[in-house]
């Protein structure tokens, strides 16, 4: 199966990209875990399924990670 290109957002005229800010404030385990997501959603694209991501509505998605009981979420 052909891999999938990932992209992250940024606003108009700023160069910085939300996520990376996000993720940095995150502790080591969730952010392996987070990137494990993105590197799945890389790999199987639109096969990637629940547990690991679910559709919401209006063609936005999200991959799901959870670590000690907190649930993470990226659009």
């Amino acid at each position: 199966m052909a891999q999938t290109e990932v992209y992250f957002y940024r606003e108009p005229g700023d160069d910085s990209i939300s996520f990376f800010l996000w993720i940095a404030k995150l502790s080591t385990k969730v952010q392996a875990k987070c990137i494990q997501r993105i590197d799945r959603l890389g790999e199987l694209g639109h096969e990637l399924r629940r547990p690991e991501a679910d559709f919401l509505r209006d063609g936005i998605y999200e991959l799901r990670a959870s670590y000690l009981g907190v649930n993470y979420r990226i659009l």
